[in-house]
């Protein structure tokens, strides 16, 4: 059957050369789509009555990765060549919340436990050799709402390092949550992504659960809603419009955070694949992860991810994966919230973009 995969695969590298010869938006889509073969879903029903919250993927073969985007309408200038090779993955089914954890519901985990999250402890002077102790303080990184920048190469332009930023105050010490119950928990760490998760009896996905649970049952489609960015005019999903990142018209009615689950579910019933706030994965990123996991072109069965961490851009920092992209997602600048897109993120530290959702393992 080897021989099949692999006539596959060069089928996808043809179709991929075509992509940039054809200008036509229509007929990139079509080629695009090629390179992907059908989602085969495993037939087994949910094998009990839902959790509270979560609903039942089912599971079953796909193609995971995406092609090059950049000849699609709105397909953004990055090649994201480390959401490749496009290869045939098969994963058990699984329970998933519907979104992503809210305040509340992390709320209700700290109250329970008593938990403190990594935004809330002092430094680790071994984690930051150099530093001035009196700078080793509990924070978190804000979006810095800049009026002008210079060029999109640093992204230090618009991040900044705030004291005292933490899931209560995500924007600093004089923000609140009062009243953003039903809004994404944000300034979670990775290890505060899995105490949770462990809490409820529960773990953080891998990317390929979480990428063919937000493929929602489609076929190589570049969104989980479909092929079209904004069907009918109609914006589906928390991203940014305008200059980024000094002007958001909020088209999409939001100009930072959403609650939750205010655009359409996916297909599995799923809210906010694409948007809003990045989700922390279980794996660990590394930019030839999918090349390392297919040398005998047989489908990969329930892949974790890569032993260890590698991000080019930081050689020394190790990285978790994340997925689904967020409200600072742009054509101008990230496109990652389209499926098959891949992020990443030093694990120890929260972010005013960055949030979660958990998976229970069927019994």
């Amino acid at each position: 059957m080897s021989w099949i995969r692999n006539s596959f695969a060069m089928i996808g590298l043809l179709a991929a050369l075509l992509i940039y010869v054809n200008a036509d938006g229509g007929d990139a889509l079509v080629e695009y789509r090629g390179m992907f073969a059908p989602t085969v879903e495993n037939t087994r029903t949910a094998p009990s009555e839902a959790p509270e919250g979560m609903v039942w993927i089912p599971g079953g073969e796909f193609s995971m990765g995406l092609a090059d985007p950049r000849a699609l309408p709105q397909g953004g200038g990055e090649a994201m060549v480390d959401a490749r090779p496009i290869h045939r993955v098969v994963v058990d089914g699984f329970w998933m919340t519907k979104t992503t954890v809210t305040n509340a519901q992390f709320a209700e985990f700290v109250e329970a436990t008593g938990y403190l999250t990594v935004a809330e402890r002092p430094l680790d002077p071994a984690d930051f050799p150099g530093i001035p102790e009196h700078l080793l303080v509990p924070g978190a990184m804000v979006f810095a709402n800049p009026e002008s920048v210079r060029g999109l190469n640093n992204y230090q332009q618009w991040w900044r390092w705030v004291e005292g930023a933490q899931w209560r105050h995500p924007l600093g010490p004089e923000s609140s949550i009062e009243g953003m119950e039903d809004y994404p928990v944000v300034q979670v760490a990775w290890e505060d992504a899995v105490a949770y998760a462990e809490w409820l009896g529960g773990r953080l996905p891998t990317e390929a659960e979480w990428e063919f649970a937000a493929r929602g049952g489609l076929t190589g489609m570049p969104y989980p809603w479909g092929e079209e960015l904004t069907p009918n005019g109609e914006w589906q999903a928390n991203i940014w419009q305008g200059e980024f990142p000094v002007k958001n018209t909020a088209a999409d009615g939001f100009e930072g955070l959403a609650p939750v689950a205010v655009f359409a579910a996916n297909g599995y019933g799923l809210y906010d694949m694409a948007g809003n706030v990045w989700e922390w994965c279980a794996d660990w990123y590394h930019p030839r992860a999918y090349a390392m996991r297919i040398a005998d072109g047989d489908p990969v069965v329930n892949p974790q991810g890569p032993d260890f961490s590698f991000d080019p851009s930081e050689p020394g920092t190790p990285k978790r994966s994340t997925r689904g992209g967020s409200f600072l997602c742009t054509d101008q600048y990230c496109t990652r919230y389209m499926v098959g897109t891949r992020g990443r993120s030093e694990p120890n530290s929260g972010a005013l973009h960055t949030g979660f959702r958990i998976v229970r393992d069927a019994e």
